[in-house]
């Protein structure tokens, strides 16, 4: 896995597109157990070369009831992205993440993993590329029928402070969705 990572780390292939450069960021191990799989990083994890340190993470962290170190022990959660590197600002967020990096490098390192019990898709580009049968069904409509994608996945709007007119407007899920994905975390963390 150091060997792989090591690769990623170094890859350059959409850096002409990318407007800060290349800046692969993901983390994992073999025995990683929770396997977090959104968008791309942003401009505050390309600053930082850490995922999910920003507002975001603040958010994913508390929907997840994880602390902070915890939640940066890569046995615990591994952080695989669509897109590795920020893929620059577009006119109402960030841009999409790169296609090509996850046909890129996704199976090489999931046929690496040993140990996941979950895979939590967080957003709807994630859904769509690994949950490609039900593309035609909204976000809302995917999150509040969460059950079908169980047990391999668990999928989530994006925590990011943009979404929270949508949080408003669903107040089912923090009231019925996050308890339960709080219980299986805390039950496959604890093994």
């Amino acid at each position: 896995m150091q060997k792989l990572i090591s690769e990623i780390k170094k890859c350059t292939f959409c850096e002409p597109n990318l407007d800060l450069g290349a800046k692969p960021i993901v983390s994992f191990t073999e025995n990683s157990k929770i396997l977090l799989i959104s968008q791309a990083p942003g401009r505050v994890a390309h600053e930082k070369n850490l995922a999910w340190d920003d507002a975001s993470g603040k958010v994913l962290r508390k929907w997840l009831n994880i602390s902070f170190d915890n939640f940066y022990k890569p046995d615990n959660f591994a952080i695989l992205p669509l897109g590795f590197c920020y893929p620059g600002k577009g006119k109402t967020g960030d841009k999409p993440p790169r296609k090509e990096c996850a046909p890129l490098w996704h199976a090489k390192v999931m046929q690496n993993f040993k140990n996941v019990k979950l895979k939590i898709l967080i957003g709807s580009y994630s859904q769509n590329y690994y949950l490609s049968e039900f593309k035609k069904q909204n976000l809302t409509n995917k999150v509040q029928n969460y059950h079908q994608f169980l047990p391999e996945f668990f999928v989530l709007p994006h925590p990011s402070p943009r979404n929270r007119f949508w949080m408003q407007k669903n107040p089912w899920f923090e009231k019925n969705v996050i308890p339960e994905l709080q219980h299986l975390v805390a039950l496959i963390i604890k093994k």
